[in-house]
């Protein structure tokens, strides 16, 4: 099949209907859904967490049916990009009345080609491009399907179509091992961490009963101590309105609760704040602090994150704490490492209530009250200098991993483009 010259386009409600069906009200109460919501679906189009209600318990934008071959666009959030199709999903399966709902037209539209061709460059900047809103970007259904597709013979859709499937299987593949280099980088990385903050770097110090059961023996000189004694302050901010993106230059900023995880400080998680909500802001982000997520998921409750530097506009919500750390007592750094613990995050985790499955909330006595090794002064410096040392090599990997992932999803991107536009030659299938 040559790839010499550009497909010609065609609007895609010609190739396909939109949103066709969906619940109506006469649903038995006690009729059991899968659900997807905007939220389900990420930026490669993976479908993650489906979530199963009765009816009655449903949200109310729970609305659509889908079927075999059908492609979901979210019609919210464009830039989000959360596009996915539907495979033999469940007689149950219904998803958002926040995405449109593709559906080849038989005779006109490859199925499998659908799911390609909607993630097309000039496909997805046109709908950003007519999505509407600042913070909340939308575009309605009449208006995707007025953009057009690129729109092969309906034999050379099915061919392109298993030629990217294929292509795309393998660069999967890779991605998949990378992905799996790093899961075993960070399980490392935690037992580093581990050996150091909860037994030293002395393997022939020896040892005493810490008298706590999570944290069984500690080196001899060592205290066990609850945090309460070497905290200096606690403090959060407040819950204000925010834009969906984040801060431009200097602007103010708050913190998402993803901004703290795995005793890493993410900055750049934060949202834009309306100006009419500038003086409630409250707790800019200070240097050498511990950003602990005390309202969160029970997989995430007590996540926390070291602070290295000051960032003035940017502000934490109030489902985020700050602790500053009597520096006569600890190295914060040091804190922060045992806080980040695989061990010590879920202990703080399970003591986190809440009635809401969803959502656990940590009290502060709790934490103020939770025991942990602490060496004398010097020696926490020490062990700070080590774990650096001995993470800087799995972070560097890290980093060259991630990156070459980011290549390979950009690889897998032009391809799509490439194919789906009559850009590269493929061959017929045999």
């Amino acid at each position: 099949m040559s790839g010499t010259s550009m497909y010609p386009r065609q609007r895609l409600k010609f190739a396909a209907t939109i949103n066709d069906e969906a619940l109506g009200e006469d649903v038995a109460p006690d009729f059991e859904i899968q659900y997807i919501d905007i939220g389900n679906v990420d930026s490669s189009g993976t479908i993650h967490e489906i979530a199963t209600y009765r009816f009655e318990a449903a949200p109310s934008r729970a609305r659509r049916i889908v079927r075999d071959g059908d492609v979901i666009i979210s019609t919210v959030r464009t830039y989000l990009q959360a596009i996915a199709p539907i495979a033999s999903p469940s007689d149950n399966l219904i998803v958002s009345t926040g995405f449109a709902v593709i559906r080849p037209r038989t005779g006109a539209l490859d199925a499998k080609f659908c799911r390609y061709v909607l993630r097309e460059p000039t496909f997805l900047a046109e709908v950003e491009m007519r999505s509407t809103g600042i913070s909340y970007p939308a575009i309605n259904a009449s208006e995707i399907g007025d953009i057009a597709i690129p729109y092969p013979p309906l034999p050379e859709q099915g061919v392109i179509a298993d030629f990217i499937e294929a292509e795309s299987n393998h660069i999967d593949a890779l991605i998949a091992a990378k992905q799996r280099l790093l899961e075993l980088l960070a399980e490392k990385r935690r037992a580093i961490v581990a050996e150091a903050v909860m037994r030293g770097l002395n393997p022939a110090a020896p040892l005493r009963p810490s008298g706590i059961d999570w944290l069984g023996d500690i080196p001899a000189h060592w205290e066990a101590l609850d945090l309460k004694w070497v905290i200096a302050s606690i403090s959060s901010g407040v819950s204000v309105n925010a834009t969906d993106q984040p801060v431009i230059g200097n602007e103010p900023g708050v913190l998402k609760t993803s901004a703290a995880i795995g005793g890493r400080f993410l900055p750049a998680e934060n949202k834009a704040v309306w100006e009419t909500e500038y003086e409630r802001l409250a707790c800019p982000v200070k240097a050498e602090s511990i950003i602990v997520s005390r309202m969160n998921t029970p997989a995430l409750v007590a996540e926390s994150g070291y602070v290295e530097t000051d960032y003035p506009n940017l502000f934490l919500p109030d489902r985020l704490w700050q602790v500053e750390l009597n520096k006569n007592r600890a190295v914060p750094k040091f804190i922060a490492q045992v806080l980040s613990s695989h061990i010590v995050r879920s202990s703080l985790s399970e003591m986190a209530t809440g009635t809401s499955a969803s959502m656990k909330n940590l009290s502060q006595e709790d934490l103020l009250n939770f025991p942990v090794p602490l060496p004398p002064l010097a020696e926490q410096h020490e062990i700070v200098l080590h774990i650096a040392a001995e993470t800087a090599k799995i972070d560097r990997l890290r980093a060259a991993t991630e990156h070459s992932i980011t290549l390979l999803k950009e690889r897998r991107g032009a391809l799509i483009a490439a194919a789906v536009t009559g850009q590269i030659d493929i061959p017929e299938a045999a």
